[in-house]
């Protein structure tokens, strides 16, 4: 940890990746930190960080819920300007984190201030509300993006997002069978969870390769 930011892999990763949180859960739950860590390992330097109201839970009682995610777009470019990476920067973040990095990500990519963009379970819409799309700002999306999602994600299935409307700008990475969290059912799929994150990770390193310095 160095002030607000959690950092794997090496310091002088010519690549660096920005990650934040789901609405629910911190930057260091058990999905966050296999990813991360399975991006440190391909030679990314990783660094996540917490919106306002998830850091707050760790000191106060009670749980403080997720506002809109619109509302920490400021947050999410505050952490842009703090973390002040070296070489190539991609931003993303895992569901909900994301989300925010994608509504901010043409801003700073038109700046020059990153690469690309890289969600973790894209929450296309919330579970069984499936009329209810997130993807208006995604038609027109500028930024080179990768989006890794399981094919079962309750957010957002293989089915589904084949119907939306998306940017050629976002290439989709498909984890057979996985959940949310990119998990698969080792019975049905077969392929364990430790399987997709290689992939994953392979994949956004050859993505990667690809993003203008």
């Amino acid at each position: 940890m160095s002030g607000k930011f959690l950092f794997d892999g090496p310091g002088d990763a010519p690549v660096t990746i920005l990650l934040a949180h789901g609405a629910g859960a911190p930057m260091d739950s058990t999905s966050m930190t296999a990813a991360a860590m399975a991006l440190a390992g391909v030679g990314f330097r990783v660094a996540r960080f917490e919106f306002g109201y998830m850091a707050a839970r760790r000191t106060a009682d009670g749980r403080k819920p997720p506002p809109r995610a619109e509302t920490l777009n400021p947050e999410y470019r505050a952490a842009v300007a703090e973390l002040g990476a070296q070489g190539t920067l991609v931003i993303g973040g895992k569901s909900m984190g994301g989300r925010v990095a994608s509504m901010v990500a043409d801003d700073l990519h038109a700046e020059g201030k990153i690469a690309g963009l890289l969600c973790l379970g894209y929450p296309f819409h919330p579970p069984g509300k499936p009329d209810q799309l997130r993807t208006r700002h995604l038609t027109d999306l500028k930024t080179p993006a990768l989006i890794c999602q399981g094919t079962r994600d309750e957010f957002g299935t293989r089915d589904e997002v084949s119907r939306y409307a998306l940017s050629d700008r976002i290439e989709l990475l498909w984890l057979e069978d996985g959940d949310h969290d990119l998990k698969p059912r080792k019975t049905v799929s077969g392929f364990s969870t430790a399987d997709h994150l290689k992939t994953l990770a392979e994949a956004v390193a050859r993505w990667a390769d690809r993003l203008a310095p």
